[in-house]
């Protein structure tokens, strides 16, 4: 049986006279899908059942000018970037205009955990990983209760999902975020044209109506540099954290009997960097990106987190004074944003790198033991060693670029990671770095 051509995704466009360098076209190609011998039987012995859900994203019809209704979805949402190219997609999820930063994420999996990851706040994620949707979605793999993300760009979304967790597919779960998300893009060529030019500003839309001259004037005067984007993700209020592993998800048996409080800092903090420190026996209480530290001394923590957040650390002066008011009192460990504003409470530089590190297969040095882990990773920012005092230790580096990975201050009774121990997603190689961080509040008792 011979299936209809395959769309090959639109060649991008590029507006500014400047910069004619544009994505080359593909030619289409056609796919023929044989039919099974008569007489046998799937999978052996016997038939493979699994839970199947269609995608609705892909199936919709469309009719063009001719009149003609087309039985697959054509072009309908815009791509354009700063440099002045523009790509032509298909919409899926909620529609419109948005305005974001364009990073890419090279993790093969986990996509719900990315998109529920607040460190995204004010971006768009496109995936290299082409295929996208096919585990739908589920409630137990989100990393907070929302969705801060401007919109998701991927290449092919999957007509079906097929897991034996999927409560909804990725479009549903888009469309009652109110998230865009557009597909059938060559998210090969987008992420060559961000490994060479830097992380650039696009807009995505649907809106027929706007041109590409007036989507580029947006994406142009746009600005993320020098925002505070964690004033708009943290909580409201303190609370208690109480969710250890689930049971069928614990991978590490050997942990502390002791009972530890821990205040975490809520800079955009992933449900998974709670539990972690749950399971290793913390009692957490968490407080907002803006909880004054008089109060966090005043409840006599063992030992206080800063956690991950979006943007530029540069942005947040009151989050860089509450560190340097906590640090040398307690322990503490920062991690991502945690870490950067920690680099910054010791007198210490942070930049912006070209295109960040985002994805879950990032090699990171511990230069104590030499040993080397597979680490999830999600900033934008870095720690510039050379400009940290005397004493400050460089305990990791990323092992694609030699940045700073890792911090250590004994003097302080401190710690930090630029990459993400607890993962989800990604490898668990250091969740280590939580029995380190008992470690060091054991030390201080």
């Amino acid at each position: 049986m011979a299936a209809h051509p395959a769309t090959a995704p639109a060649p991008s466009r590029c507006l500014s006279a400047a910069r004619p360098r544009c994505a080359a076209p593909r030619s289409p190609s056609s796919l023929a899908v044989a039919a099974p011998p008569a007489g046998l039987r799937p999978c052996g012995s016997r038939a493979l059942r699994v839970r199947a859900k269609v995608a609705s994203g892909v199936k919709g019809a469309s009719v063009v000018d001719d009149g003609v209704e087309r039985p697959w979805k054509l072009s309908d949402a815009r791509l354009v970037l700063e440099d002045g190219s523009v790509w032509k997609a298909k919409s899926f999820g909620a529609s419109g205009t948005q305005v974001g930063e364009v990073v890419f994420n090279t993790s093969l999996t986990g996509y719900q955990e990315i998109l529920t990851d607040l460190s995204y706040a004010g971006q768009f994620v496109l995936m290299t990983n082409p295929h996208i949707g096919n585990t739908g979605v589920n409630p137990d793999d989100e990393e907070s209760n929302q969705c801060f993300l401007g919109g998701l760009i991927i290449r092919n979304l999957s007509i079906c999902t097929s897991n034996w967790r999927c409560k909804e597919t990725l479009e549903e779960y888009l469309i009652k975020r109110n998230i865009m998300g557009i597909y059938d893009v060559d998210t090969r060529a987008i992420t060559r044209r961000l490994r060479e030019d830097g992380s650039l500003i696009g807009v995505l839309s649907t809106d027929q109506s706007l041109t590409d001259d007036e989507l580029l004037e947006m994406a142009k005067k746009w600005k993320i540099v020098g925002v505070d984007l964690i004033s708009g993700v943290t909580c409201d209020a303190p609370y208690e954290w109480s969710d250890k592993t689930d049971s069928e998800w614990a991978f590490n048996k050997d942990q502390s009997s002791a009972t530890f409080h821990v205040v975490a800092y809520d800079f955009g903090i992933k449900h998974n960097i709670l539990r972690r420190l749950t399971s290793y026996g913390c009692k957490i209480t968490v407080v907002p990106a803006n909880w004054p530290a008089s109060e966090v001394l005043k409840l006599k923590p063992d030992g206080v987190l800063f956690s991950n957040g979006p943007g530029d650390p540069a942005a947040v002066p009151y989050a860089v004074k509450t560190v340097q008011e906590i640090i040398g009192k307690v322990p503490v460990f920062g991690i991502c944003m945690g870490h950067q504003l920690i680099g910054q409470a010791l007198g210490g530089k942070t930049f912006k790198m070209k295109f960040g590190h985002h994805g879950g297969n990032h090699p990171v040095c511990d230069l104590r033991s030499g040993r080397v882990d597979i680490s999830a990773q999600n900033h934008n920012y870095a720690v510039d060693p050379e400009s940290l005092p005397e004493g400050v230790k460089v305990t990791h580096i990323n092992l694609n670029d030699n940045s700073c990975a890792g911090l250590q201050y004994p003097k302080m009774k401190l710690m930090s990671l630029q990459y993400h121990p607890e993962s989800s997603p990604g490898p668990h190689d250091s969740d280590t770095a939580f029995g380190e961080f008992i470690e060091l509040m054991k030390s201080n008792r």
